[in-house]
């Protein structure tokens, strides 16, 4: 609100200014006198309005053009851009969530360092879902209610984004890189939907007749979490062995948070399957295969980006050795070939005390082209400058290995290619080109 107050002399005061006339006098019964000395010097009601009008237009002006750079979107100001973070840091994928949020904060600090985006530094404001769509959803409500961000970065689950985005969205709110392959994350096309994450059906239909094809394998059995995750790789393998001419020997399931895989896995063994795709995270993937390896049960086993850690070979040792993966990005391993990576895996563990994973890079890397976007949205950062520049922009491989990336009006998804990782010697090991999906 604009609020225009008129001093007033102190014999003024009182008196309405816009009163031309007094009763009394000569001329009609009314007495003509001058406006008071504080109006401009006319002497018709319209003029005294139009001259009051010019002046709170061009009050107003001047409050649009200082207020140009930030006037259309909420978290961004003349210094501040606030964006957020939804993670698991209490839950049973905590340390996936925990390590992302390092490589979101180690980006953020390094552009405010540098002296921000246009003249504004980052704030990132970071919540806990404990991977549970309902603390997801009180999340997501106080990020767009009270912290007024601009874009929710990273957002780790499936169940968890999709109780998420209908608040996100009322308040016009960008749904940066979920961390999940759910085609959700892209579909139906919604320019508040920007997802790089391929999706676990097209990771699943793609390399399943791959490794049929490699290992000659005439079983095909699944495990998978019951709910939108595991039912996505379930969904993919059907399409992946249709594509072969084949159908699932046998197919199992477990409810979220399992420790106990001894029925499934003895079912899939009862089935003789000799390729087994798992709809696993951490300690099921472990869980699982441990449980292969006490029965004799020794088939192929592959997964989805979902276990691509560094955690399932330093918990299950011997028993995931072999353990085949898909993955984009590659795990910053301390030793890894590339100057690049192991400089910035040292600067990591500098900042943090603890060794970087490949959710610390989906962080950091989803920053940078976050970052980069902004920067070129100019001053007038909304979320239309912003989608914009995300539309019209080709971002290059990274060092990490993460291919090329870009989205359109049409396919919200900026990466749909993949490549397989296998467990060797303890660590993961990329053995594969990029397959695109078809």
């Amino acid at each position: 609100m604009l609020s225009l107050t008129l001093a007033l002399s102190q014999r003024e005061r009182g008196k309405n200014p816009f009163s031309l006339w007094e009763k009394g006098g000569e001329e009609g019964g009314r007495r003509h006198i001058h406006p008071p000395h504080y109006l401009p010097n006319v002497h018709k009601k319209e003029s005294i309005m139009k001259a009051i009008y010019r002046i709170i237009v061009g009050l107003l002006a001047a409050t649009c053009a200082a207020n140009l750079a930030f006037a259309d979107g909420q978290g961004v100001s003349k210094n501040e851009i606030v964006i957020g973070t939804i993670q698991d840091l209490s839950g049973p994928i905590a340390a996936y969530g925990k390590q992302a949020r390092n490589g979101l904060q180690m980006r953020v600090d390094e552009i405010n360092e540098k002296g921000g985006i246009n003249g504004r530094k980052f704030k990132l404001v970071v919540e806990d879902n404990g991977y549970d769509p309902k603390k997801a959803l009180l999340a997501a409500q106080k990020l767009v209610t009270n912290d007024e961000v601009f874009a929710i970065l990273g957002h780790i689950g499936t169940a968890a984004n999709m109780a998420a985005m209908p608040i996100q969205f009322e308040k016009n709110v960008i749904n940066f890189f979920p961390l999940t392959g759910s085609r959700d994350m892209f579909e139906p096309p919604e320019k508040l939907k920007m997802a790089s994450a391929p999706a676990y059906f097209d990771q699943m239909r793609i390399v399943v007749p791959q490794l049929i094809k490699q290992k000659s394998a005439k079983k095909v059995g699944i495990i998978y979490q019951d709910d939108e995750f595991g039912l996505e790789v379930l969904r993919g393998t059907e399409a992946g062995l249709k594509k072969a001419g084949m159908t699932l020997a046998e197919k199992t399931s477990f409810k979220r948070g399992a420790t106990d895989f001894s029925s499934q896995i003895a079912k899939l063994k009862a089935a003789e399957c000799d390729l087994v795709v798992l709809g696993t995270i951490i300690r099921e993937t472990v869980g699982s295969i441990t449980e292969a390896r006490k029965i004799g049960f020794n088939p192929t086993f592959v997964g989805a980006t979902a276990l691509y850690t560094h955690l399932i070979h330093a918990l299950g040792k011997e028993a995931v050795e072999g353990l085949y993966g898909v993955h984009t990005a590659a795990h910053p391993y301390a030793d890894d070939p590339h100057p690049p990576v192991r400089e910035w895996a040292a600067k990591y563990k500098a900042k943090f005390s603890e060794d970087a994973t490949v959710f610390s890079v989906y962080g950091y890397a989803m920053m940078d082209i976050f970052g980069k976007a902004a920067e070129k949205a100019g001053p007038n950062l909304t979320t239309d400058t912003f989608n914009n520049v995300m539309e019209a922009t080709k971002f290059p491989q990274d060092m990490f290995g993460s291919p090329e990336c870009s989205i359109t009006k049409t396919d919200r998804l900026c990466n749909s290619k993949v490549r397989l990782a296998q467990i060797k010697g303890g660590r993961w090991v990329s053995i594969s080109d990029y397959f695109a999906a078809e």
